[in-house]
């Protein structure tokens, strides 16, 4: 922190404005991102395209996004954070406002991309700016608390989306989405409070590090890259369970109509309970038990939604969506708080650099498993990504001989 300045503490009028800021932050942003995933059965039908080239109209933003958080990390190290966060947010809701209008899918997938460049300002900034602008008590709870903004974002997005899809297109439930995220846009820009702990340019001004050294010191950190792994797998596992279970229960023996599989997401409210809750777990007892164990409430959900019953299908949709913003929150947040001071945007930015390539790879790679051998093979690949991900956490992430409780 900077001049004496030791971050907000809960409980302050700052600490809960920059809260409501970043939660309305969550929302303008992956509202946006999401908004095609409802209709993704009727891009495929409308377009006779298969459910992976389908998938595209969100793979194409998220690897817009995956593209753009390292250099938005560094121009919130130029011109600091709320400037960076606020420029992004402009400018993907003015592109989320003129993607409908594309006249074909190919100029559809470019504004996508572009929109997807430009959300990545908040995730790659918005963790930092939380981890040098809250007390280091409260830091973890404060990430779940964003995380859950992200949550109901991600929700908003697909339920207006999908509805309003429903009374004409899918250009206008773009729209609706869009008119969503300029309202939480503005909240945003009203209530964000300046930043305190950061000063613009400080690390170039200091000496420290160049870019390819402040991002070198991350890469080189076997802690950090088991974080990135987390990201990386998880949230590919994820998306890929949104994508498809849309075709799932669309064909028999389900047949569900499109309206019914939009309710679904609904299921994101999961998330909304878990992530800030897991925040305080993790302050109370330590990130490592919680990140564990919301995978294994992934995996168990996963496993649930291999029995052909529709009601246990949602309940273990809730619990998959619940352990993975649990485990999700966990990560986020660990990244730039165990990265050195000045290297903490980077590192925050290669997470969700992780994060959204593994959304784009899997979320559209995943779709061939599913059309090569069914949904519970797909079910199969998906519980694998998450073991794989435990491992890596209890290999890298125990706490030290020092007692350093993680």
């Amino acid at each position: 922190m900077s001049d004496g300045f030791m971050g907000h503490v809960s409980g302050s009028r700052e600490y809960r404005r920059l809260l409501v800021a970043l939660f309305f932050a969550g929302i303008a942003t992956f509202a946006q991102l999401y908004s095609p995933q409802p209709v993704l059965p009727l891009i495929s039908e409308t377009l006779d395209v298969s459910p992976a080239t389908a998938s595209l109209a969100v793979s194409a933003s998220t690897l817009g996004l995956a593209a753009a958080v390292i250099p938005w990390s560094l121009i919130a190290d130029r011109i600091g954070r709320v400037p960076a966060m606020a420029i992004g947010l402009v400018a993907a809701t003015i592109l989320g406002i003129l993607a409908p209008f594309s006249p074909d899918g190919t100029v559809l997938l470019g504004v996508r991309l572009l929109e997807g460049v430009a959300l990545g300002a908040v995730p790659a900034i918005a963790l930092a700016y939380l981890s040098e602008e809250v007390d280091a008590r409260h830091v973890a709870a404060a990430a779940g608390s964003y995380i859950a903004g992200t949550t109901v974002g991600g929700l908003s997005g697909r339920v207006v989306s999908g509805f309003a899809a429903e009374v004409g297109d899918w250009r206008v439930g773009m729209w609706a989405a869009s008119a969503l995220c300029v309202g939480a846009a503005v909240a945003f820009l009203v209530l964000i409070p300046r930043a305190r702990g950061f000063h613009p340019g400080r690390f170039h001004a200091e000496g420290g590090a160049g870019i390819a050294g402040r991002i070198a010191v991350n890469l080189r950190t076997p802690m950090q890259l088991a974080l990135y792994a987390q990201g990386f797998l998880l949230m590919g596992a994820f998306v890929a369970v949104y994508n498809y279970l849309g075709f799932h229960l669309s064909a028999p023996p389900f047949s569900l109509p499109a309206s019914l599989v939009t309710l679904l997401f609904l299921a994101y409210l999961a998330g909304t309970v878990s992530s800030p809750w897991a925040g305080i777990l993790a302050s109370r007892h330590g990130r490592l038990g919680v990140l564990i164990g919301g995978i294994g409430v992934m995996i168990s959900g996963a496993a649930l939604m291999m029995v052909p019953a529709v009601w246990i299908v949602v309940a273990g949709l809730l619990l998959y969506t619940g352990g993975f913003f649990a485990a999700h929150a966990v990560a986020s947040g660990w990244a730039p708080a165990a990265a050195r001071r000045d290297t903490r945007a980077q590192a925050s930015s290669l997470y969700y650099l992780g994060y959204y390539v593994g959304s784009s790879l899997f979320g559209w790679c995943l779709g061939f498993v599913f059309t090569g051998i069914g949904w519970l093979g797909f079910l199969t690949a998906v519980i694998g990504m998450c073991v794989v991900s435990a491992v890596l956490a209890i290999l890298a992430l125990r706490p030290t001989a020092a007692g350093d409780r993680r």
